[in-house]
């Protein structure tokens, strides 16, 4: 057996706690499943993804086709190749 020692809030640990109760087992036993998964699945066992606030690149290209399309400014095609005569037309 091995010890891992992990510093963690407090109140997470606590509450976490009282989950791990609930389900009748301890947070070593949590623990090990957690450590499990990782192996099983080779990647950590629940969705990791940024925040959903764009940055700033995406914010200033929704406003240019928010422009875009207030003032009808754009262009649309019928086909992909409507598209490419008019990219090569100069």
């Amino acid at each position: 057996m091995a010890n891992v020692n992990v510093r963690i809030d407090a109140d997470i640990k606590r509450n976490a706690e009282k989950v791990f109760a609930s389900l009748g087992i301890s947070a070593s036993t949590a623990i090990n499943m957690f450590y499990k998964q990782v192996i099983r699945t080779n990647s950590i066992p629940f969705e990791l993804k940024a925040a959903d606030i764009p940055n700033k690149e995406t914010i200033k290209a929704l406003k240019e086709a928010e422009k875009i399309e207030k003032n009808n400014t754009g262009k649309s095609f019928h086909s992909a190749d409507e598209l490419m005569r008019d990219l090569l037309k100069d």
